[in-house]
Formats: structure tokens, C-alpha cells, sequence
């Protein structure tokens, strides 16, 4: 069963808009395009999972230049994992930074 823009927007929370947007950047070259002059994409339920991993990323801080970063290295297989695994460490300790600066500002004086 294959899912429209719509369908995947209502489902994950996001606008038909940021998806166009994202698939504009690069970032949803793994969906599938039907033939038709349109060239419609056809979204499965496995590309669900990507697009909330793609959102999960972008809510941890990262730019569209490093999602699409890590989109291709993805695609490329597991000869990547250790450039990802590298690439969520450094995102971690940047978030841990950014969450203690946070909390020290939220300390009283």
C-alpha cells in the first residue's frame, strides 16, 4: 500500500510543505516516484520510519546539510555506520553542552 504526501504528512506530524522541502534538499531520495508525467511520490511504510528519524535529527539541532549528510551515508550501507555513529556523539555532547548552559541559566543568582 503506497501513501500520498498527505497521508505521510497527517501521519507524522509535519506539513506537505517541509516534505516538498525535504525532498527538494535530497533528503527523500529513497522514496519511490511513480511513472506518470507527475512523477507523484509513492511513500511504503518502511519510508515512515526514515522520515521520523530524518524529523528526530532535525529536532536534535541538525541542518538540512547534515541530515542530508547523513541520508547519504545511510544509503550507502554499512560501510557508514562508524561516520554516523561519530556524527549522533558529537550531536549528544553538543545537546548535553546546550542543556547545561540551559539549566545554569535557569539557576537563581
Amino acid at each position: 500500500m503506497t501513501l500520498t504526501i498527505h497521508d505521510v504528512a497527517q501521519r507524522t506530524g509535519l506539513t506537505t510543505y517541509t516534505l516538498r522541502y525535504y525532498a527538494k534538499e535530497g533528503l527523500l531520495d529513497f522514496v519511490t516516484r511513480s511513472s506518470n508525467k507527475l512523477g507523484t511520490r509513492l511513500f511504503k511504510e518502511s519510508d515512515l520510519e526514515f522520515i521520523y528519524l530524518i524529523k528526530c535529527l532535525k529536532n536534535a539541532g541538525l541542518s538540512i546539510k547534515e541530515i542530508k549528510t547523513f541520508v547519504d551515508w545511510t544509503m550507502a550501507g554499512d560501510s557508514t555506520i562508524a561516520e554516523r555513529r561519530d556524527m549522533f556523539q558529537k550531536r549528544r555532547t553538543a545537546l548535553q553542552q546546550q542543556m547545561a548552559d540551559l539549566q545554569a541559566t535557569l539557576e537563581p543568582v
